[in-house]
């Protein structure tokens, strides 16, 4: 049984000094593949530096909604230079997030469109975070972003008819350690009914430990405890969330092995 993280912050401060055990804790859990996000010109370097060392890592990259106001151009050509030359395995996260009120509504919407169309040019999956902006980021992405390309809703927290809104687009939807959270019923409603041909399973490390872990720095070899709860909720094996989740993520992002 192999699982794959589909959404971690390897190149973070908080874990890059500790970054050899945590890897060799995550091959001890049988997480074989990382997805490491890169949200500035950086931690985008220190992650390509992280790929030579560590087959099981990949780099996605982009601006995240909290640092638009600061994204600046050489940022953006920094993510679009990688992904044009095939260095990254997705672009993202990008997308809308409207629960913290001084972030401009605006600014994250013309940063968020200048990604789409890097993703439709490049041909890579985008990874959006999207957090009570699901209205704004269905119009934009209809309008903006071509039926059938491929897409993951990261780290979902919305609401039933968000969750097929994702589904009908025919994007992969991601649940982190969150679907664990005592308090999150509703999520593991949706979990219950997710097909498992569009789903994704993630740490979000070092954030959102799982409940067993709660209070601790999360790493990826807590993962297997989030496709445990899936696996509850829908009444299958857990070997069946993992095999699903894995074959999906390296579809989309074409793991090496």
């Amino acid at each position: 049984m192999k699982f794959v993280d589909s959404h971690a912050h390897v190149s973070d401060a908080a874990l890059l000094p500790h970054i050899e055990a945590i890897v060799a804790r995550a091959r001890l859990a049988h997480v074989e593949k990382i997805l490491n996000i890169c949200t500035t010109p950086e931690e985008l370097a220190v992650g390509l530096e992280l790929e030579k060392r560590f087959p099981e890592i990949r780099c996605a990259g982009a601006t995240t909604p909290h640092d638009c106001e600061q994204e600046c151009e050489s940022t953006f050509a920094c993510f679009a230079k990688a992904a044009r030359e095939r260095k990254l395995a997705a672009v993202g996260e990008t997308g809308l997030d409207y629960y913290y009120k001084e972030l401009p509504k605006e600014v994250q919407k013309r940063v968020l469109e200048r990604y789409l169309q890097l993703s439709c040019e490049t041909k890579l999956p985008v990874i959006f975070h999207c957090r009570e902006a699901f209205a704004d980021l269905f119009t934009m992405t209809d309008a903006l972003y071509p039926k059938g390309s491929p897409a993951i809703l990261h780290c979902f927290t919305g609401t039933m008819e968000e969750a097929q809104g994702v589904w009908d687009r025919g994007w992969y939807l991601s649940l982190s350690g969150i679907v664990t959270f005592k308090n999150s019923q509703a999520l593991r409603e949706v979990a219950k009914l997710a097909p498992l041909s569009q789903l994704l399973i993630e740490t979000d490390a070092p954030f959102l430990a799982p409940q067993s872990k709660r209070g601790k720095q999360n790493e990826p070899a807590f993962l297997p405890e989030v496709a445990s709860c899936i696996a509850a909720v829908k009444g299958v094996r857990v070997e069946e969330v993992a095999r699903a989740t894995s074959e999906n993520a390296k579809a989309l992002f074409h793991f090496k092995g």
